[in-house]
């Protein structure tokens, strides 16, 4: 769908005409989808400016702070968001995106050296800490939620990245005709241990470079990994 057809409605003289011609949905439903885009749009341009309002606010930014950074007003972002809680999902979302993003570019230019992939990784998370402090507090401490504890958008964050590295060391191991079963517990292992370094990184030791950081995690790190998912691994197992 064109961008002029996502905003404005064929409101002109055939339209309802074409609807009956070519035995298309009435013109109602096409008007219909047509707002469906456009607050899909609007949901993802006040996403975008409740980011901007964190990094300028800290990650207790009111709603009242995102609406004035969206140049609009509160009704206007309960409007497309049912609540806080909603908003703060949808920031959710696009945090997992950015990063399982960063996570696969860094690690996809580091393939031929696992040790190097690993650092690549670790690092790309550490990344996201340093460079947007208060986006990670703000995913990294939801409000309270009023639904299940078992759709935490946290928990979701951490899989989606942990599943991506158990994807990872999976093919490894299937490379090596090596069973594949511990490596789900391995990727999540790592993610839960370079997000437990990270966040006393970020609340204790600023001084400490983050590429410093990075290669004290991924040392010990592959202390374990070098004995199970490196070809001669693979040769001492057989």
């Amino acid at each position: 769908m064109s961008r002029r057809s996502t905003h404005h409605v064929d409101t002109g003289p055939g339209a309802g005409r074409d609807g009956e011609r070519d035995g298309s949905r009435p013109r109602r439903d096409r008007r219909s989808s047509r707002w469906d885009e456009h607050r899909r749009a609007r949901r993802h341009e006040l996403t975008a400016a409740t980011i901007v309002a964190i990094r300028a606010h800290g990650a207790e930014v009111g709603m009242s702070q995102v609406a004035a950074q969206a140049r609009t007003s509160k009704t206007v972002v309960y409007r497309h968001f049912a609540d806080k809680n909603d908003l703060y999902l949808a920031v959710c979302d696009r945090v997992a995106e950015v990063l399982v993003g960063q996570l696969q570019s860094a690690m996809r230019d580091s393939a031929d050296d696992p040790r190097e992939t690993l650092v690549s990784g670790i690092d790309a998370y550490l990344r996201l800490i340093e460079a947007d402090p208060e986006v990670y507090r703000y995913v990294m401490r939801p409000p309270k939620l009023d639904r299940p504890a078992n759709e935490d958008p946290v928990s979701d964050l951490c899989t989606v990245i942990g599943d991506h590295i158990a994807e990872i060391i999976s093919t490894e191991l299937r490379r090596q005709n090596r069973a594949v079963d511990p490596a789900l517990t391995w990727g999540h292992a790592l993610v839960g241990m370079v997000r437990a370094a990270g966040d006393q990184w970020l609340a204790a030791r600023p001084d400490l470079e983050r590429e410093v950081l990075a290669a004290q995690l991924a040392d010990l790190a592959w202390a374990g990994l070098s004995r199970t998912v490196t070809p001669s691994a693979a040769s001492s197992a057989s």
